[in-house]
């Protein structure tokens, strides 16, 4: 038979309400936590409030806590698409991929034309990283059969 004072830890309280100190902290441990653009961080509160609620009276302004954090330079769009792309251009991923990766991720066009240009660049060493990966053509660990 279970004691009450078992039955009470095991039941889950509701998470309170968030205000904007506490939307504030929360952002501010998830950049911690993770490189993230700008796009990412508001859709990130905006779930957190969507689950939690919101206590005050006036709605939370996402886009002011998203450009105070890209000026602490938090949020870093430029160098997030950098890092991203050139994680995926390694990996052996095409131009294509790396754009729909980075337009997923909420990366702008302008910084999306670094890295684009960068892909073009590089397209040779990420077809051979892919064929390394794969273990095709060169790096097959056999020949092909001719027939």
């Amino acid at each position: 038979m279970t004691a009450p004072d078992d039955r009470r830890k095991r039941e889950k309280r509701p998470p309170k309400p968030l205000d904007e100190r506490a939307l504030k902290d929360l952002a501010l441990h998830y950049l911690g936590r993770f490189a993230t653009t700008r796009a990412r961080l508001i859709q990130y509160m905006q779930r957190k409030v969507r689950e939690r609620g919101w206590a005050e009276e006036r709605a939370p302004d996402y886009d002011q806590l998203a450009d105070r954090c890209v000026e602490l330079g938090y949020v870093d769009d430029a160098a997030f698409a950098a890092m991203k792309g050139g994680a995926l251009l390694r990996r052996g991923y095409g131009a294509r991929r790396v754009e729909q990766a980075l337009v997923a991720a909420g990366v702008g066009e302008a910084e999306r034309g670094e890295v684009r240009e960068t892909a073009s660049d590089q397209a040779l060493n990420a077809a051979m990283a892919f064929a390394r990966r794969k273990r095709i053509g060169p790096f097959a660990p056999a020949p092909a059969d001719p027939d």
